[in-house]
């Protein structure tokens, strides 16, 4: 039978749920000089600068939409999600959620929505998950039958069942993530707002994790907004993709368009019966690796098969491998067009 809680999903047409327009948040910080004389001088004149973490950024995000906010360390990523949530103000543009203001921190808006952040924790690590699920069933007034059904199903689709009454500090990470969801999701929020939900974690926990969250989503319709360093998150659970870099918006569409900055190339992957030269591979396409008898070429996709017909013709290829340019590849271009280089 289906879960309780999946059956909440509507089939309503899909109406914009957040809307961010010209976001802008700067903080400021001061400059010491070096010394005694430095420090002193500081006391009485201090230089005061602003870091711009936000530049005028702009997106929308209908109801039940799942999208990724990707960009390098200090791109103004967890920056907006902390505003979105309420946790910051900005310094200027305007937010509104499910018809709030977010940083007006109402009573009502802060029941529809949960935020999950890998690197912070609210569960507390010296007592049982299951007691930091019954103190979030009091603060959100959570009907006893209804946060029974509900603990009881997402227990069972992240197979944790067997934890609950287990130290939160002798838990796994990807033990700990997982009770940070549910203990996210037991009020039933209309959004959730998510942030490197599965950094530091091994890749069966991340599995687990992307296929739970993609899951609810696609069950619930819940709007989940992510923010992740790792592509392999954005695409196992959001369609569309923001990326951010230098605190603005460098492109915002499905993460398979960033490819098509390269959709005109290939890689060809060969190895060789004998050892090659950059030399007599220049002909067939750009040198990208070399080592030996193995090499990566990056070759025109249109005139890809004849490229591989002298290939084989003038070297003694044993495999070889074609596929297309990464997408992680895609999204250090944009990262460079906004003008810094991948990290």
């Amino acid at each position: 039978m289906r879960p309780h809680f999946l059956r909440a999903a509507t089939g309503a047409d899909a109406m914009e749920i957040i809307t961010v327009k010209d976001l802008t948040k700067t903080f400021p910080y001061s400059v010491k000089e070096k010394g005694l004389k430095g420090s002193l001088h500081n006391l009485f004149a201090r230089q005061t600068l602003q870091k711009t973490a936000v530049n005028g950024v702009s997106f929308a995000v209908e109801q039940g939409e799942a999208v990724g906010l990707l960009g390098p360390n200090g791109a103004g990523k967890t920056t907006t999600l902390k505003m979105l949530a309420g946790i910051l103000y900005p310094t200027s543009g305007t937010v509104t959620v499910v018809g709030y203001v977010p940083w007006e921190r109402r009573r009502d808006y802060q029941r529809r929505f949960a935020i999950v952040m890998g690197q912070k924790t609210q569960l507390w690590p010296d007592l049982p998950a299951l007691d930091t699920f019954e103190l979030n069933r009091h603060i959100y007034q959570i009907d006893e039958a209804r946060y029974r059904r509900t603990l009881d199903e997402l227990t069972g689709l992240l197979d944790v069942r067997s934890l609950l009454q287990v130290q939160v500090r002798r838990l796994s990470l990807g033990e700990r993530m997982k009770m940070e969801l549910i203990a996210a999701l037991l009020h039933r929020p209309e959004i959730l707002y998510l942030d490197e939900p599965t950094i530091g974690l091994d890749i069966l926990s991340q599995r687990s994790i992307r296929e739970f969250l993609h899951y609810y989503n696609q069950q619930t319709k819940t709007t989940i907004l992510l923010t992740s360093h790792y592509t392999a998150d954005i695409e196992a659970i959001c369609p569309r993709s923001v990326i951010i870099n230098h605190g603005s918006v460098v492109f915002d569409g499905p993460l398979a368009e960033v490819s098509e900055v390269f959709g005109h190339k290939k890689l060809v992957s060969i190895k060789a019966r004998r050892d090659l030269t950059a030399g007599e591979l220049a002909q067939f396409g750009a040198v990208r690796q070399l080592e030996r008898s193995t090499a990566l070429l990056e070759v025109e996709r249109d005139g890809l098969e004849r490229c591989l017909q002298r290939l084989f013709g003038a070297v003694p290829v044993v495999d070889l491998d074609v596929k297309d340019i990464p997408i992680e590849e895609g999204i250090a271009y944009f990262y460079r067009k906004a003008g810094v280089d991948a990290q």
